[in-house]
């Protein structure tokens, strides 16, 4: 193992014994390579006369550049878009990031939590903690309506086992019973779980209730009290999307970041539906647990561990799209266009709702519970759902995700408030042209 992997697990098994159990065999020999890196910022402080370091280009004093290139980006001068950015990402941006987290979540108040790393948006997030804590055979517990993405992070890539309990109950809302009952039963079978909770929630649009948030969160910390060690996730890539007075408007993440020595929160989020940035690829990834000693040493070695992992896989994301979102950020605008772009989105599912409440569509399907996000689900009662979607696209020109033998998810984000009526009226057609 490198001396350098080796310090930074001396540091967190000094720390949380519990948290160092949870890592995969490939997170324990996670570290930040110092060599050229760490010379090359040492080279910066003080190589005033000449810098022979970096592995860029420059030309008079600034960074080469094609002016075709440069004149695209407009006034992100080349140097904040066109360099490396650094394997943790840029400082302001993460420093900004963490900032607005505090502010989005009340319950962060007065908690410790690490600094988030930038990631290559939010996929590539899951597959870093995929790599610092998920090894062959470990448990991943998901609701059994989820983005098909995890299995092929999880399952295919690291060959986790994947298991489900129901999302939705029969009287409506999540299924806190369901939830408890696979909790308890993986919990007695391994030492270590992984939860992976993603609210809002692709694909059905739901989002828990406080209530509900609040029974989830004491249902993990009390498995963590009983002795099992617990990974929490919380996929927050719709994050601030809520409609509903009664959705818990925060993160899951705030509640169980310090709640139990064994509980690790793990926030994965990002600009990309935040700022409606989807091809930046800016994401994020934060830590918080309880531990007695030096939190903030603990959180830097999972830094240096998670920069370790961004180093050896991608080197580093998007300079230019980190300056842009950091930018954005700082953009006395910022607020109030986030705010107008969000009442557009909570129109469009306040429409999706008003048109289903017509009891023509009853015989048809039933509408699965959503109150956020982008997404709402038909759970199709007399047809296939991919027979239908083909039908759709064939006969009439409709797009729709077939979900399984009976679900239809639709997405609503790209849909004009003028079109909805329209788009469940052909859906409707298409299943009555199938019965007949």
């Amino acid at each position: 193992m490198n001396p350098l992997a080796e310090e930074l697990n001396e540091i967190i098994e000094n720390t949380s014994a519990d948290l160092m159990a949870m890592l995969s065999g490939v997170g324990k020999n996670l570290f930040f390579p110092k060599g050229i890196l760490s010379q090359g910022a040492e080279a910066k402080q003080k190589a005033y006369r000449l810098n022979a370091t970096v592995g860029i280009a420059t030309e008079t004093g600034h960074t080469m550049r094609l002016d075709c290139v440069a004149s695209a980006i407009c006034d992100i001068p080349p140097s904040q878009s066109l360099t490396y950015a650094p394997s943790f990402g840029i400082a302001g941006l993460r420093h900004a990031w963490k900032a607005e987290m505090f502010e989005k979540n009340p319950s962060l108040a007065g908690k410790s939590i690490s600094l988030p790393v930038v990631t290559c948006g939010i996929t590539h997030a899951i597959s870093l903690f995929a790599d610092l804590f998920i090894d062959p055979g470990d448990v991943v517990i998901l609701p059994d309506m989820f983005w098909g993405n995890y299995s092929l992070i999880l399952a295919v890539r690291k060959e986790a086992r994947l298991c489900h309990y129901n999302l939705f109950s029969e009287a409506g809302g999540f299924d806190l019973d369901a939830f408890e009952s696979r909790i308890l039963a993986e919990a007695q079978q391994s030492d270590k779980i992984t939860v992976l909770l993603n609210f809002p929630q692709n694909p059905s649009g739901y989002s828990v209730t406080e209530a509900e948030g609040d029974r989830i969160v004491e249902i993990l910390a009390r498995v963590a009290e009983a002795g099992t060690r617990v990974l929490v996730v919380t996929d927050d890539a719709y994050f601030g999307l809520f409609y509903a007075a009664e959705t818990l408007k925060e993160s899951l993440f705030a509640r169980l970041c310090d709640r139990h020595p064994r509980l690790l929160a793990v926030k994965l989020d990002g600009a990309t539906k935040e700022h409606y940035v989807w091809g930046l690829r800016v994401g994020f990834i934060t830590y918080g647990i309880a531990v007695d000693a030096d939190a903030e040493a603990v959180y830097d070695a999972l830094e240096r561990k998670t920069a370790g992992a961004v180093r050896g896989n991608i080197s580093n994301a998007s300079h230019l799209g980190q300056s842009i979102i950091l930018r954005s950020m700082q953009s006395p605008d910022y607020e109030k266009e986030k705010t107008a772009k969000f009442a557009i989105m909570k129109q469009r599912a306040e429409r999706v709702r008003q048109v289903l409440a017509d009891p023509k569509y009853a015989g048809a399907w039933d509408v699965y519970p959503f109150n956020s996000g982008y997404f709402m689900c038909l759970r199709l009662k007399t047809v296939d759902a991919e027979r239908l979607r083909v039908h759709l696209l064939d006969h009439y020109g409709v797009g729709l995700i077939a979900m399984g033998a009976h679900n239809l998810r639709v997405a609503f984000s790209c849909l004009e408030q003028s079109d909805i009526q329209m788009l469940f009226d052909t859906v409707l057609q298409g299943v009555l042209d199938l019965e007949t």
